[in-house]
């Protein structure tokens, strides 16, 4: 299946939604709650390529020929981790697909700078940027666990722009909110949603709920 562009998908495949379930539980141990982010980045990674170009080839096996698929678009991958929360949830995402290219930014929402009340907007600072330079074959994965107000999202999206043109920019997220997706669809149309729930609601500090608490925290025991 492919898509066009401002689609959203959420991924409700089984394992998935069980890894996403240890995720939210409080009672998850740092360790465990880091591997179990390293899981779910490399299910989204493979579930990924449902959503890209096929094509079919033919091979010849040790007794005939055989019908077989290719994912040429998977060898075409730049990854951009944002730092820090987003460090495994890639680590998983680079056994799925292990010639992507990476690049990192640290961006971070200035938590005091909070406006509005039902569309929530946030400063967002960013203290380091290395993306590679981005070619019209490329697709680029922006990975971060939580996709809340959208603020420091649209925000990486703008530098990853600055870069070149792409073939097409998936934002991927594994919790996401109605609020932080309709606000990057608004500023940046032609990027696809992947995430594992879209839930409820923010609460007055820009958090979601009921999500998972602060992935880099729960990952670094920080």
């Amino acid at each position: 299946m492919v898509l066009s562009m401002g689609d959203v998908v959420v991924l409700d495949h089984p394992y998935i939604q069980e890894v996403l379930t240890i995720l939210r539980n409080k009672y998850t141990s740092q360790i465990e709650f880091r591997k179990s982010m390293v899981k779910i980045g490399r299910m989204i990674g493979y579930e990924l390529t449902r959503y890209m170009e096929k094509q079919r080839v033919e091979v010849e096996t040790p007794v005939g020929k055989a019908e077989g698929v290719v994912i040429p678009d998977k060898d075409n991958i730049l990854i951009v981790n944002v730092l820090r929360a987003a460090i495994p949830l890639v680590e998983g995402l680079l056994k799925a697909f292990p010639k992507a290219r990476q690049g990192v930014i640290s961006a971070k929402r200035i938590e005091d700078s909070i406006r509005g009340n039902d569309h929530m907007e946030f400063d967002v600072r960013i203290d380091y940027v290395n993306i590679p330079g981005i070619s019209e074959e490329d697709t680029v994965v922006v990975a971060d666990p939580m996709l809340a107000t959208g603020s420091t999202m649209n925000v990486v999206l703008d530098e990853v722009v600055k870069r070149g043109k792409p073939k097409r920019v998936i934002v991927l997220s594994v919790i996401s909110t109605q609020t932080g997706i309709d606000k990057v669809l608004n500023v940046h149309p032609y990027v696809d949603i992947f995430t594992a729930s879209i839930d409820k609601a923010l609460n007055e500090k820009g958090y979601i709920v009921p999500g998972l608490g602060d992935a880099g925290d729960r990952s670094f025991n920080a």
